[in-house]
């Protein structure tokens, strides 16, 4: 039985759903392309698993080369399955710690939030599961909005087409997320999100 071809249901995607223009952000990379900026390094896993699990390399780390962020999967028994595993930590990682270079105000952002924002929209609430394949690019769009525009929530919020509740619910998602978004706000002498 043969794959159905990738414009009908039940094909499984290939990273995040990148419809229109994509926000440019490393989480935002199809898989392929991420992976080629990347190392992998692969070892032994150790724990339960058998004699398959301790004779032969399953466990991944993956480090992305230009920012040095690195993720690594050892659980499963096969390696493709703890590539896939630490391909998905990654790009979270990437969307929390990375924030581009040549993003320091609001000038810098593009006009308007990328399509895949605008299509996870529904009268100005935020519809995404943190499990989901988009949820990372999306993540990394809220932080690269809120940080361009002084970690104020309520602007980030106006900007992406949301509400401020919405914007806050996302970050609650990662409960990392959160607790960093807290601290740029403290640093600026802003109250603490809950």
């Amino acid at each position: 039985m043969s794959a159905p071809p990738p414009d009908q249901p039940g094909r499984k995607p290939r990273g995040p759903n990148l419809r229109g223009r994509s926000p440019g952000h490393p989480a935002g990379l199809d898989d392929d392309a991420l992976l080629k900026q990347c190392t992998t390094r692969r070892s032994r896993a150790s724990g339960p698993g058998g004699q398959h699990r301790n004779k032969v390399e399953t466990a991944i780390e993956l480090t992305h080369t230009p920012t040095g962020i690195t993720a690594s999967a050892s659980e499963r028994r096969s390696q493709a399955d703890n590539k896939r595993v630490a391909l998905k930590r990654l790009r979270l990682k990437l969307a929390i710690e990375h924030r581009p270079r040549n993003l320091t105000d609001y000038a810098d952002l593009p006009g308007d939030p990328s399509d895949l924002w605008q299509s996870r929209i529904k009268a100005r609430r935020i519809v995404l599961n943190k499990d989901h394949a988009d949820f990372p690019v999306m993540l990394a769009e809220a932080l690269d909005t809120l940080a361009a525009l002084n970690y104020d929530t309520t602007k980030a919020a106006v900007v992406l087409g949301v509400t401020g509740s919405q914007l806050v619910k996302l970050f609650q998602k990662e409960p990392v997320v959160l607790a960093r978004v807290n601290v740029e706000r403290d640093q600026r002498g802003m109250p603490v999100l809950r």
